[in-house]
Formats: C-alpha cells, sequence, structure tokens
C-alpha cells in the first residue's frame, strides 16, 4: 500500500491519521505539538516534516492556514527537502487557490500536488465519510485517489486550484447562513417566539442545513478560522468595501465573535444563547 505522511494532527488531521492507519496504510505523522502524535496509535511519529515524509508516497498537508503550509514545507527542516520525484503532495488545509499555486510553484521537480480540502465533521474524519473536494491533474488525481477514497467521498472539482476554489465557496455559504440565522433568533426573541420552537420551524425552511449544523453539537470548526477562510474568500472575489454585503456583514459577526474571545469555540457560537458546548 502506498506509505502517507500527514503533516498536521489538529482536530481533522489526528482522526484522518487514525482512519488511515485503520485501513491498512504504513502512516508517518508530524505535529508543532509533538504529543498530539501520541493520539494516533500504529503510526510511526517523526521530530520533523523533513524526515516524516522521507520514503513516503503520498504527503498530506492538514494545517491552520497558508502560512502555515509554507512554514511546514519550506521552513527550517521542511517537508519540501525530502519529497522525491514521483511524490503526490496532497493539500487538505483550506487555504485557497492563490496560495496554492504559489505552493506547486515552489515544489521539487517531479512532486504532484493534489487540493483536497474537506467538508464534514471531526466525526466524518473517523468514520470515513468526509466529503473531499479535489482538483489537480489527472496524473496527480490517481496516485492520490485510493488514499482520499479511504477518508470519504471524492468529489472531483477539475484542474489544480478548483477544489480550493469549492471550498471558499462552500464555507461562505456556511457562515452567511450561520450568521442569518442568528439574525432570525434575535427577531423570535423579539417577538416573544420561544426559541426551541423556532429552531424546529426553520428546520423545514430555507436554513434547515444551518439549524442543523448549529445545534448538532458534532462539529468544530473555529470562529478564527471561518473568519480566515471568509476574509479568503472575500479577497479571491475582489470585492470591495461595498461588494457582497451579506458576506461582509457575516464577516462582522465573526471578528465580533473573534474579539469577544469566542475565537478558537465552534461556530455554533454565532447563534447565541443554547449553544451546544
Amino acid at each position: 500500500m502506498e506509505r502517507i505522511a500527514v503533516l498536521g494532527l489538529g482536530h481533522m488531521g489526528t482522526p484522518m491519521a487514525r482512519r488511515l492507519v485503520e485501513q491498512g496504510f504504513p502512516v508517518s505523522v508530524w505535529n508543532r505539538t509533538a504529543g498530539r502524535a501520541d493520539e494516533v496509535a500504529g503510526a510511526t511519529v517523526a521530530d520533523t516534516p523533513e524526515s516524516a515524509v522521507a520514503g513516503a508516497d503520498v504527503v498530506i498537508t492538514m494545517l491552520t492556514d497558508g502560512p502555515a503550509v509554507e512554514s511546514v514545507l519550506f521552513g527550517p527542516s521542511g517537508a519540501a527537502a525530502g519529497l522525491g520525484a514521483g511524490t503526490t503532495l496532497v493539500e487538505m488545509s483550506t487555504i485557497g487557490p492563490e496560495a496554492l499555486a504559489a505552493i506547486s510553484a515552489r515544489l521539487p521537480e517531479g512532486v504532484d500536488i493534489v487540493d483536497a480540502p474537506v467538508a464534514g465533521s471531526t466525526q466524518a474524519a473517523a468514520s470515513g465519510t468526509l466529503t473531499i473536494l479535489a482538483g489537480g491533474s489527472e496524473r496527480a488525481f490517481a496516485k492520490a485517489e485510493p488514499v482520499l477514497a479511504a477518508l470519504g467521498t471524492i468529489r472531483r472539482c477539475g484542474g489544480p486550484g478548483s477544489g480550493a476554489a469549492l471550498k471558499l465557496v462552500l464555507n461562505t455559504a456556511l457562515v452567511t447562513a450561520l450568521t442569518s440565522l442568528a439574525d432570525v433568533l434575535a427577531v423570535a426573541k423579539a417577538l416573544g417566539v420561544d426559541r426551541a420552537d423556532a429552531l424546529d420551524a426553520l428546520r423545514a425552511g430555507p436554513l434547515g442545513i444551518a439549524v442543523q449544523r448549529a445545534t448538532a453539537g458534532t462539529g468544530h470548526f473555529a470562529v478564527r478560522l471561518a473568519a480566515k477562510d471568509l476574509d479568503l474568500a472575500l479577497r479571491g472575489a475582489g470585492a470591495g468595501p461595498e461588494d457582497l454585503p451579506v458576506a461582509r456583514a457575516a464577516d462582522g459577526h465573526l471578528r465580533a465573535a473573534v474579539d469577544d474571545g469566542r475565537g478558537d469555540d465552534d461556530i455554533s457560537t454565532l447563534i447565541g444563547e443554547g449553544k451546544p458546548s
């Protein structure tokens, strides 16, 4: 089976690495906080990104943002120095197509890249039921496909950067829906409508998916990361101060939550009282 290196063991990277071990892949892992590697039984723990990718056929990065990916790949003892010709880098963080292109241009000759950000909760990562948004050349995708298939259902998006772009579209939809739901619940409260009754009625309407996500209590998508993703979407769309007013309003909600000390909370915090813990 393909040898896999997983760089980044956060909320999503850890269950993904465990899932790959469970599926029989030989896996090496690296994380900036070394103790997190103890949560992936059966994996080989590396001291540096460069040593983690030695001999790997597929390298997965699941990190916070574009600068973090660049640091892990190209910084001191970075993974890029250990990538051999024929290796495929699968970039699963949410960094947007512009950052993906910049990273691709710096990779050693003979190293392919697939952008494959995911939609789904930590539970979906653990059970192999993520939705994976894959972009890249046919050659690169063919190498990565068996690994991605172990993690979930693959949606083939097109050429390089197409998966990264679609992920920003999906996250823009999620965040604007949740902030709309927050406003709707504020109206319900002002009119004396019971919150539980309002949420129950809203499940069958256009905000039903937002209600489901806000009340499930099974995901963890930090507010500060949602703010980062929405900023990527706004910049990628070339949006000026007067453009995309709904997304701009959602951005204001996110930044207010960060300023209020809720940056590491799940985005369900946006709907206020009664949010899942």
